[in-house]
């Protein structure tokens, strides 16, 4: 997200490599993903026990998901801007180094505002990594392998979900949620190192800037794009921030099991991920309806379902599978909008996303608060489902540049 004025893309040079860097430099990015997915939503699973420990409310609690959000959302396009002619392989681990950090604040919190701050922390390195880390498919791999390039790094999202959260839920009930914080900067370490052993140096590509983030935002299908994206992630961390005390007090799980069926929920969504790349080479309005329909009435009938817990799992399930898609469904839509300006486009992805992520986890916790925990599941169905029909009613020929 650079937002290198004329005076600073000016002196960018074009880069680009006289060959494709190995597999191994694609998956250290997708590694990166996962460690910012895992500590990005590792107080999912251990919200009732940060919640006790520090002596708030789990409303307040889910402020942990809610700033980083909105930090990432501001930080986004702005990264352009500070980015400037820097390689992206070293800012690539300067952001991951502020996660380890932000990581190991929260570990070490005895206050809600501590806490706050290394959250704060955390959403300048998600927005910096995904604006850059998140265009580099094409880059790394040019050509036809550029999509591949693309689904691998975006799969350290779901294996962030499959593995990383669950692991973390596990080793936080067990040892307590800050020894699992610190296990999450202990991997955003051995990350830093893994990038500056296989990753090659990027320079900075001529003409991406921040001017470009106001070009793309003219684009009729962007526009779309993101009113789908406001939709679908108010709804999903407006309810899915508060799954564990759900299925604790509405569908009568014990928390022993909640690991396991949060590493159930994210194993569908690594499916999820790989039916998305599918899907989309095939229709990427298709896809992108059926994953926010598939998301909004897995959630609807799972409220509807709260007493059954034998129905509520296999429904949170299909979210998941849902929830898989939505990164490859939206970045998909996105980029055959604008593809000759990847990182204005992954700026606006990332600033929109995350905004939206903590949007709705504080509308989430406000909900919950006030009405309690079936208004968030409620909050989730309704605005998933208006993104589906919001989407599928958009006619090809408006979309026209």
């Amino acid at each position: 997200m650079s937002a290198m004025g004329p005076a600073s893309t000016s002196g960018a040079q074009p880069h680009v490599p006289a060959a494709a860097a190995p597999w191994t430099a694609v998956a250290s990015v997708g590694i990166g993903a996962f460690a910012l997915v895992t500590s990005e939503f590792l107080p999912v699973g251990l919200l009732p026990q940060i919640a006790q420990d520090l002596g708030i409310t789990p409303g307040q609690a889910g402020l942990m998901v809610t700033l980083p959000g909105v930090i990432a959302a501001v930080m986004a396009p702005f990264t352009l801007a500070f980015a400037g002619n820097l390689d992206r392989r070293h800012l690539l681990c300067v952001l991951l180094a502020m996660l380890a950090a932000a990581n190991l604040a929260v570990s070490l919190a005895t206050s809600l505002p501590v806490v706050l701050a290394g959250r704060i922390l955390l959403g300048i390195a998600i927005g910096g990594f995904w604006t850059i880390g998140g265009s580099l498919g094409p880059r790394l791999r040019p050509g036809a392998e550029g999509a591949r390039a693309t689904s691998l790094i975006f799969s350290g999202v779901s294996v962030g979900t499959v593995a990383g959260v669950p692991v973390g839920t596990l080793l936080g009930n067990a040892l307590g949620w800050r020894m699992a914080f610190g296990a999450a900067t202990a991997v955003a370490l051995v990350v830093v190192m893994v990038l500056m052993a296989v990753l090659p140096s990027l320079k900075p590509t001529q003409g991406q800037g921040f001017g470009d983030v106001g070009s793309v935002l003219k684009v009729p299908k962007v526009q779309v794009g993101l009113l789908a994206i406001l939709l679908i992630f108010v709804g999903q961390f407006g309810s899915y921030t508060y799954i564990t005390p759900y299925l604790l007090q509405h569908a009568g799980i014990g928390a022993g099991a909640i690991s396991a069926i949060l590493f159930g929920y994210g194993a569908a969504g690594f499916a999820g991920n790989l039916v998305a790349g599918w899907a989309a080479s095939r229709s990427v309005k298709g896809t992108l309806v059926a994953t926010a329909a598939m998301m909004g009435g897995s959630i609807a009938l799972m409220v509807m379902a709260a007493d059954h817990a034998l129905l509520v799992v296999p429904l949170l399930m299909v979210w998941g599978l849902g929830f898989g898609m939505l990164p490859i469904a939206v970045q998909s839509w996105l980029f055959s909008a604008a593809p000759s300006k990847l990182e204005a486009v992954s700026a606006v992805f990332v600033s929109s996303a995350q905004a939206s992520i903590g949007a709705g986890a504080l509308l989430g916790g406000l909900l919950l608060d006030r009405f309690g925990l079936p208004s968030a599941m409620w909050l989730g169905a309704l605005a998933t489902l208006a993104a589906a029909v919001a989407v599928a009613l958009v006619k090809q020929r408006s979309l026209a540049q």
